[in-house]
Parts: C-alpha cells; structure tokens; sequence
C-alpha cells in the first residue's frame, strides 16, 4: 500500500525554464547496445539544478541502463552520445569517477556488505586513514554525524545485517552524503520499504533538496511520483518519449504518464474478471508457526482459512503481520519453527513437510524475494522455466533439450516475455519480465494451488496488467489462487475475496462487494486480547458470498 502522496512544498518549486546556468546535467543523444539489442536509442535527458527530476518508464524501457552510462557503470566506449556535467563533457570511465564530480547512484539493490557495521559501510573505500592505519574514533564520529542527517537514530558500530529494509537504504544515502554528492540518482528508492519508510525517505529527499542536491529519482509509484518530482522524464522501448512538469502550468496526471509510459490507453488499473468459483480445494485449520529463534513467539497463531478451484482470494496484512510466514511455513516448511496445523486438498489431509511434498500435492509458491529465492540469476530463461518441474522434461535423470526448449518458448511466447533469446541469463530481464519467468517456472509445475506472494512488487503499470492477466487466467483454468500484497488497492482491485492478518492471527475476511480499504485496515489493525487472542474471524458459510 503506498503512502499519502504530499504536496510539493512551496519553497523549492519548480523551474519554469531552462539555461545552461540552471542545467546541471545533459545526456546527448545516448544510444547503448548489448549485441544486436539496443537497450538506449538516441535518448536525451536534462536536469536542472535542485530540482528532483523523475524517470518513468515500463521495466525494460531502458531507464537503469541510462543511470548506469551516466555513472560509469557503462564507461565511455560502450556508448555513442555525450555526458554534459557542470557545462563540461565527461568521459566517466568508472564509478568512481563520476563520484569524484559528485555524481552518486543509489540502487536498487543495495549495495551494502551486511556484515561490517554501518560505519564501515559509509567510508568503505573512501577509509578515514593516516598511513594505511584506519582512525576508527574518527569514523564512527562522522558517520554518526551522517546518520542523524539522513535521521537514522542507531549506533555507527551496529552490523547492516540486522538493520531493516528502510534502514539500510538511509545507510546509503548517509554513504553517498560523505561522497559530497551534488547530484544524487535513486533507483527504485521505495520498491521493498513500507509506508512509513517510504514517507520518511520521501520527507529526506525534500530535505536533501532544500540543501541545494539534485536528485534523479526512477520509481513506478506514480503517486509518489506526483508527490515528490518537480519533473517527469519518460522513456519507452529505450527511447525519450518526452519530460513535462508535475505540477503548475502543463502539467500532466497518472493517465498521462501511464499512457505515455506503455503506448496506449489503460482505461483500467485491472483487467475485468467474472470469477467461476467451484468447490472447496484447499482448507488450512489451526496453522501455527513459531520464530526460528524466538521460539517461544507463535508468528502464525491458529490461523485457518480456504480457497476454492477458480477463486482468487486475497490475504491482507501490515508489516509484520505474518502474511510471508504463513505461506512459506506452509509451502514446505520453509520458514519457522514448532509447526503444527492442518492441511486438506479436495477434503483429505495431506502433508507439505517438504518442499517436494507440496509440489507433488499440487501446492505452488511465488516468493515475494524472486532473485534471492525465486530465480537462478546466473542460469538462463530455459532453464528457470523447468526447474520446478524437470521430471516433466527428463527421461531416466537425463534432460531432453528439445523437450525443454519447447517448454520454455511456449510459456515465452503465451506470457509475452520480453527476452533476446531462451538463453538470456535472467538475470538481466527487467523485473517484470523476470517475474513472468518466475509465473512459467511454477504454471509449468501444473499446480492446483498457486501462493502468490507480492506478485507485481518493483514492476510497472503496464507489467502489472499482465500479471494480472494472467491471474485471471489461471483462476479461469480453475486454480486456486493466494494473492499476498501490501497495496490494498491491488488486492481490492483483483480479488473475489479478502482474508486479513494481525499479529499473526486471521482476523476476518470480507467478500470483493464489502471490501473497502478502510474496512480492511480495521481487520488488519485489531490488537490482540490479553489471552493472546485476536478479534473472532468473520468465516464465511459454505457456498456463500460468491
């Protein structure tokens, strides 16, 4: 769910036009190819001084590959177009040095090592040091000093690993603070935080530009978009398409961007659907699950819920809620410890113990991690496809290429996966299309049952649709599908009916006509009893409310 968009504030509005002394940065004509493949095709950027200028654009469009040029990540020679900085031309031929005119990138996956303190991690390479000797008082000092700039309220000696999500991307920005940025790029800034960091990252950056730093912020929250750019950029098919401002005089609106960003009219968020609901499929009683470490704290408390063939049923939850241990302490047992409960497919108990058990019972689980448990980045396309499944493509251990390729090309071709090739290493997809890989790898597994755990996170508008799309399909082939998510209007907008979670307990469920975002964060905000107890779950009555 992604916060309240604000209003931009008054004292940096802004510029109504521009002049070599207020740009601080041109890219001229920027064409970028990877073999065959051309990622950029003559792309034009300019940003303003102190302004936040915002980059739109479907995955793939070309928008990180752009960031990358400008940062020497791609250097000089792997291109065609020019860099202008400061009135200058540059010829970036490492990070460090477009570091060293003040040029920080920030991405999305953030580069921290989780087992040095954050103090290591602020002056990693930039070492406070006399004589090769690190001054250690000296650095845990000043990155004290960065930290309670960026307001981050933790020692410089605590170790990234056991800071969060939002927390670590705070280290980053202090990072790129004690590099003197002048012109900071955010790729994705808000993709993995929850409301309440996403806002206090937004309230930074309008800090930050009050302090005369430039920022380019790439992101597919459109209303956060709105709510804190001055400008939008946007690309498509890795060409400019065109920049307009966000606010005042001109200024274009989420249709806008949205049909710029994809091409043609999306009159709808989600796709329509008439949901064909059949009977029961799966059933879960008194599910608990307890903390691997803490064990004695259930996180998933006597949670129960159903889902029937053809339905797609949401589950809602704020953070920590236990939406994610749920699924994958079912799914396996892949998270938790002290696990207990009940399973029933087609109204007979079975066991998912294993991760083997659940496929071979028809149980599929998309992570809300697709890199890190999702996918084999280093493998190609083909392979993740099958890798759920091989015995499907296999003859006594030996895989068939040709059996395989064709699988592959198929699920390709039916979910429109944008690929040069089969044996494209998926790590190099954009996030939407390496999600659709993620779909195929499980859809090829042929589940009754498909846990989709934040299936369209860091993905765009247009990605979202498809996925979607594809939601409806598998629910009309007569799957049973789990929707977890933090955007209420996703879930609202896709679901025949909503579950929600507090404190690891089920605390109702609402059919789609009763949803209402409002209703929702009531269920999901219900505080326990002093016997540990939550709110009595509405439970529907069998063959009800469809």
């Amino acid at each position: 769910m992604t916060a309240d968009p604000k209003t931009p504030r008054a004292s940096a509005p802004a510029q109504e036009a521009s002049s070599s002394a207020d740009t601080i940065l041109e890219m001229r004509h920027i064409t970028k190819a990877f073999g065959s493949f051309k990622a950029l095709d003559d792309v034009n950027l300019e940003v303003r001084r102190g302004e936040i200028l915002a980059i739109c654009g479907e995955n793939g469009a070309g928008k990180s590959t752009l960031m990358n040029v400008l940062s020497g990540v791609w250097p000089r020679g792997t291109y065609d177009g020019d860099i202008v900085y400061d009135g200058q031309v540059r010829e970036f031929r490492s990070i460090r040095d477009s570091e060293a005119v003040g040029i920080v990138i920030i991405h999305q996956e953030l580069a921290l090592s989780p087992y040095l303190s954050v103090a290591e991690n602020i002056f990693m390479g930039n070492e406070k040091a006399t004589r090769g000797v690190i001054d250690w008082d000296a650095t845990n000092e000043a990155a004290a000093k960065l930290l309670q700039e960026v307001g981050l309220n933790i020692r410089p000696q605590t170790r990234v690993a056991d800071l969060g999500v939002g927390q670590q991307q705070l280290v980053e920005i202090a990072k790129a603070l004690s590099k003197d940025v002048r012109l900071l790029i955010l790729d994705e800034p808000t993709a993995a935080l929850n409301d309440d960091d996403s806002a206090h990252l937004l309230d930074l950056m309008w800090g930050l530009r009050e302090r005369g730093i430039t920022m380019v912020m790439i992101s597919h929250k459109l209303a956060e978009v709105a709510g804190v750019a001055d400008r939008t950029t946007i690309i498509r098919d890795g060409r400019t398409v065109g920049t307009a401002p966000l606010h005042g005089e001109g200024a274009i609106d989420e249709d806008e961007i949205i049909r710029l960003m994809v091409g043609r009219e999306l009159s709808s968020r989600f796709p329509e659907h008439t949901p064909h609901v059949e009977e029961e499929v799966l059933r879960i009683e008194h599910w608990t699950a307890h903390h691997p470490i803490d064990t004695a704290r259930a996180v998933v408390d006597d949670a129960a819920l159903t889902l029937r063939r053809g339905e797609i049923v949401g589950l809602a939850g704020l953070m920590g809620a236990g939406r994610t241990e749920l699924a994958m302490s079912l799914f396996g047992r892949s998270w938790g410890t002290n696990i207990s409960g009940h399973v029933y497919k087609d109204g007979k108990e079975i066991s998912t113990a294993t991760v083997r058990q659940a496929i071979d019972n028809g149980l599929a689980y998309v992570t809300e991690d697709r890199k890190v448990l999702g996918l084999n980045l280093i493998q190609d396309v083909k392979t993740n496809t099958t890798a759920a499944a091989l015995n499907k493509v296999s003859s006594r251990g030996i895989v068939d290429d040709a059996a395989e390729e064709e699988v592959a090309e198929r699920y390709r071709r039916e979910l429109r996966t944008k690929t040069e090739s089969l044996a494209t290493p998926v790590g190099s997809l954009s996030g939407g299309n390496q999600q659709k890989v993620v779909l195929a790898k499980w859809m090829f597994s042929d589940p009754d049952v498909l846990i989709l755990d934040e299936p369209t996170r860091g993905i765009d508008v247009g990605a979202k649709y498809e996925i979607y799309q594809i939601i409806n399909q598998l629910a009309d082939a007569g799957k049973a599908i789990l929707v977890i998510s933090s955007e209420l209007p996703e879930l609202l907008g896709i679901c025949d009916r909503i579950y929600t979670m507090s404190q690891g307990r089920i605390t109702g469920q609402l059919p789609r006509a009763e949803a209402t975002q409002e209703n929702l964060m009531k269920l999901m905000t219900v505080e326990k009893d002093a016997a540990g107890r939550g709110a009595a779950p509405r439970m529907e009555q069998e063959g009800a409310e469809q």
